[in-house]
């Protein structure tokens, strides 16, 4: 994410150490993974003291929190273009609009994806203005299925959403939209998932198609 602000030397230097210690933390976590972050290790590769280190970030939890933040925001950002370039033709278009950008997106970087989406990072709890960001990635969603038609009545589970509309910044959709939407999210999450993680490898299909298919059976099925 782009620091604003920058008017003086040192300012301008902050934001290039900055910049740089995120660029080592993510190579530790591909190396390593994010339990094994580490400002020490990153600032004995700077040639830095780690107290020094301690002046741009805090804390491990605020280096995370940093590329946790840098994270949701590439995809809110993806999302959105994805929304905006969508054929007004067809009510499902923007869906698969953003179901494609979102495995484009996971597979630009893995690491950056299984940080926000893969196994949390033990004791490590994400502040609000992160979970908001959340939010709005799946507010993006809701608008792209809030175009659908009703598929009948919300089932029960749909239902019970009613009243937990935290996750998508309140947004007003009916229950069966919210329904409709955590389906399409958690089915796809699903497959990409599993497809970066490997565990296709050696079995003999494309998870592209894979992808696509799961996405044809959910825009059909409403």
């Amino acid at each position: 994410m782009a620091e604003t602000g920058t008017t003086t030397p040192r300012e301008r230097y902050r934001v290039q150490v900055r910049a740089e210690v995120k660029e080592r933390a993510w190579e530790q976590i591909a190396t390593a993974g994010a339990t094994a972050l580490s400002l020490n290790a990153i600032a004995k590769q700077m040639g830095m003291s780690g107290p020094a280190l301690y002046r741009y970030f805090a804390s491990r939890d605020d280096l995370i929190t940093e590329l946790i933040r840098d994270a949701y925001r590439s995809l809110a950002d993806t999302f959105r273009a994805a929304a905006g370039s969508g054929d007004e033709s067809g009510a499902g278009t923007d869906l698969a609009a953003l179901a494609h950008a979102l495995r484009g997106w996971a597979l630009e970087d893995p690491q950056r994806y299984f940080l926000v989406y893969g196994t949390p990072v033990p004791g490590y709890q994400a502040p609000d203005d992160v979970t908001a960001i959340a939010s709005e990635i799946m507010a993006t969603l809701l608008d792209a299925c809030a175009v659908l038609p009703s598929d009948g009545p919300a089932a029960p589970f749909a239902t019970h959403l009613e009243g937990h509309r935290q996750w998508a910044q309140g947004h007003p959709a009916p229950a069966a939209t919210l329904h409709r939407a955590l389906i399409f999210w958690t089915r796809l999450h699903g497959v990409l998932s599993l497809e970066l993680a490997g565990h296709f490898t050696g079995m003999g299909f494309d998870p592209a198609q894979l992808f696509a298919a799961e996405l044809e059976d959910l825009q059909s099925a409403h």
